[in-house]
């Protein structure tokens, strides 16, 4: 009887669980009826061949612990008909979230809003209980501008937009700062049909920048821009504005298509320029605060709001002095006004001009021909600068050093601090220039002759060597000159300087002249071609019917005769 019974319990239990597995119970929700709790899991009989066991931490929504008793039914997610130890494993999140999931894609598609908790920060953000359902709240997405405490946040229930569904990886992306935008949205819509250009309203500064800053002005931001904070030079906006301050502003500029407002503070004030030029007249000596110093110039502010610009050139009679070495920022120091141009706000002014201008005596001091001994207070690559008094340097050009073309190494043995003796060759007063010479030391090896020397002259003399670009010519006064190649002749085949010799005399017209450098350019060429217009005029026309041959042999022939 036993044995009967034990074969029909088999064949039962044969029966069922071929029954089971038949049937598709995997990822399915079903109901449970609570048969066992303990700290570490909760066992549920799902009307299987085994109970399955369920986390406790599943029944566990943030800090809200869900009270359980035995004979609860509740709704359970079959994760796995059957473990590696014939167990079923069920989820009652899942469960949960496949109840929800349905409400949550409706949310989703319509952009509806849903309830949920934040209860706990994780790494890029924090997590949120919707009732039962877990979902991720990235940082970025908390509000519209950076939260520094989050705490007020936690724990309480509020709406979330839904983000991101992935319901194969039953991953769920929320967004708080979807429904602040929404609200913010129909507050701006309200606050910008109330606006106008004009408008003085208040506001609070939300963003400093490099360029400005961000007010809040209802619900709307705008452009709070560097150069309308204040009529004083700023070099931040931080130097004014911090965020949270409550500011009143000004919309100086309002696009209603683009919603884009430009605001501006110190529109409120009176605009310090208006009346500078009855204030402060041209030559007058006044105080001031040094606000900065560039390497152009000093600025200066000479009452608030209004700022004058010492130039470099102004601050010394002494050449190519940096500002920095005279003032520094925040000093107060004492300038002339040179001049005045309101409608581009512009204040010149001058440091040099309170002390007495050395150029007044120089030429008493110094007259032209004068020959002293000089200090080399700096060399460059086009001369020597030579100090004449503590505030005037003259200048040696590398052409006024000798009578022939200096060459590097002689030029390089002239040292800062050397003393050498010079001769003053001109005085600019007006340009606050002196030119002098070294060379002008000793006499002309040229001869005083080669001053008379002038562009457009004809002279005639001898090649004293031939070059591949040209040939030089020695003139009379023992000048020497040079016919480029280009030069040598009005017919191009005629340019070759193998037609002349070394002693050869040409005659040709002085094209150039530079007496600094004692360079002299001539051509034949030119001189061609003048001689031919000229023949022409006094020999021939087009209407003669005579060729430029039978032209040019009259020309030749009468030159002859006059001659013998």
């Amino acid at each position: 009887m036993s044995e009967e019974r034990s074969t029909n319990d088999a064949s039962f239990a044969e029966l069922f669980d071929q029954a089971c597995k038949g049937k598709t119970w995997e990822e399915n929700v079903v109901k449970g009826t609570v048969i066992g709790i303990d700290d570490n899991f909760v066992t549920v009989d799902v009307g299987l061949k085994s109970e399955g066991r369920i986390a406790t931490s599943e029944f566990i929504s943030g800090e809200r612990k869900i009270e359980l008793q035995i004979g609860d039914k509740i709704d359970v997610y079959i994760d796995r008909y059957e473990n590696k130890n014939g167990e079923i494993v069920l989820s009652r999140e899942k469960a949960l979230r496949e109840a929800a999931w349905d409400d949550f894609e409706k949310a989703f598609r319509e952009g509806i809003s849903i309830m949920g908790t934040m209860y706990s920060r994780v790494k890029g953000g924090f997590m949120v209980d919707l009732h039962g359902v877990t979902a991720f709240l990235p940082g970025s997405q908390v509000d519209v501008r950076p939260v520094k405490d989050i705490t007020p946040l936690m724990g309480i229930e509020q709406p979330f937009l839904i983000l991101k569904m992935d319901k194969i990886r039953e991953n769920i992306v929320v967004s708080r700062r979807g429904i602040l935008e929404g609200a913010n949205a129909e507050e701006r819509a309200r606050a910008v049909a109330n606006l106008e250009e004009g408008q003085v309203i208040d506001g609070i500064v939300k963003n400093v920048t490099n360029y400005g800053a961000f007010v809040d002005i209802g619900g709307v931001d705008g452009l709070l821009h560097n150069t309308d904070i204040s009529w004083k030079r700023i070099n931040h906006p931080s130097e004014v504005l911090t965020p949270g301050q409550e500011v009143k502003v000004k919309i100086i500029k309002f696009n209603k298509e683009t919603k884009r407002i430009s605001l501006g503070m110190k529109q409120l004030a009176a605009d310090p320029w208006s009346g500078v030029n009855e204030e402060f007249q041209i030559g007058a000596r006044i105080k001031g605060k040094v606000t900065n110093v560039t390497d152009y110039g000093i600025f200066v502010e000479v009452k608030e709001g209004v700022e004058g610009l010492v130039y470099v050139s102004e601050v010394s009679w002494k050449k190519n002095v940096a500002p920095s070495k005279v003032v520094t920022a925040g000093e107060e120091i004492e300038v002339v006004i040179l001049d005045v141009d309101v409608a581009k706000r512009r204040m010149g002014l001058g440091l040099k001009q309170l002390q007495t201008n050395p150029w007044n005596d120089v030429e008493k001091d110094f007259p032209v021909g004068h020959v002293f001994d000089g200090t080399i207070s700096n060399v460059t690559d086009f001369g020597l600068f030579i100090k004449i008094n503590n505030n005037i340097d003259g200048m040696v050009h590398i052409n006024d050093i000798s009578w022939q073309k200096i060459k590097e190494e002689e030029f390089a043995k002239y040292k800062k601090g050397d003393v050498v003796k010079v001769k003053v060759l001109e005085i600019d007063q007006e340009k606050e220039r002196i030119a002098l010479g070294i060379k002008q030391l000793t006499k002309n090896p040229y001869g005083d002759a080669e001053l008379n020397i002038k562009k457009g002259q004809v002279v005639t003399g001898i090649v004293s060597a031939i070059k591949e670009d040209g040939i030089e010519v020695t003139l009379a006064n023992g000048t020497v000159g040079f016919i480029k190649k280009i030069d040598l002749a009005k017919d191009r085949q005629d340019r070759r300087t193998d037609r002349f010799a070394v002693g050869e005399k040409v005659d040709a017209k002085i094209t150039s002249v530079d007496k600094t450098g004692k360079k002299i350019g001539l051509s034949i060429k030119v001189l061609e071609i003048e001689e031919e217009k000229q023949v022409m005029a006094e020999f021939g026309s087009s209407d003669s019917g005579a060729s430029l041959g039978d032209i040019l042999g009259i020309a030749m022939e009468k030159k002859n005769n006059e001659k013998n």
